[in-house]
């Protein structure tokens, strides 16, 4: 028999994806500005090697976030960050690739960022979304409701 669950698995996940890349994009604007360095500080490299990073890492976070949740196992959530640091760094280079810029730069560029706080601030919070999507599903979550919309049963 299966474990009573909480919100099904593909809206957790969606939740997840959600909450991390808001997360995300706010701590790379914190550190930018408390570091006063750019995510990916390269002349000539363009917005979309960004662009492409941080939708290709959502898109990894979302795919492996849904499998992390339907497993219901807190330790998947190391593996969705895993894939999302490396679904970043990929995106880096072939967004890089893909405006133009030379391949060796846009690689310096993400080995750049894997070293950087940026990419703590990456881990941190993919694990964090990550835990949160899996907590989600695995507890009997509801929304919240006024004490006069219980029912008198429930008590």
């Amino acid at each position: 028999m299966t474990p009573p669950s909480g919100v099904a698995a593909p809206v957790a996940a969606f939740f997840a994806t959600v909450g991390f890349a808001a997360l995300a994009i706010c701590g790379f604007g914190f550190t930018s500005l408390l570091t006063d360095t750019d995510v990916l500080s390269a002349p000539g490299l363009g917005q979309g090697s960004g662009i492409a990073a941080m939708l290709l890492c959502a898109v990894a976070f979302a795919g492996t976030e849904y499998g992390a949740v339907r497993r219901r196992r807190y330790t998947a959530a190391l593996w969705v960050t895993l894939a999302s640091l490396a679904a970043y760094l990929l995106g880096v280079v072939l967004g890089g690739v893909l405006s133009g810029a030379d391949a060796a730069a846009a690689i310096g560029v993400a080995g750049e960022f894997a070293l950087s706080w940026y990419a703590l601030v990456l881990a941190v919070t993919s694990a964090a979304a990550a835990w949160a999507g899996i907590a989600l599903h695995r507890t009997r979550a509801r929304r919240p409701e006024w004490p006069w919309e219980r029912d008198e049963d429930d008590e």
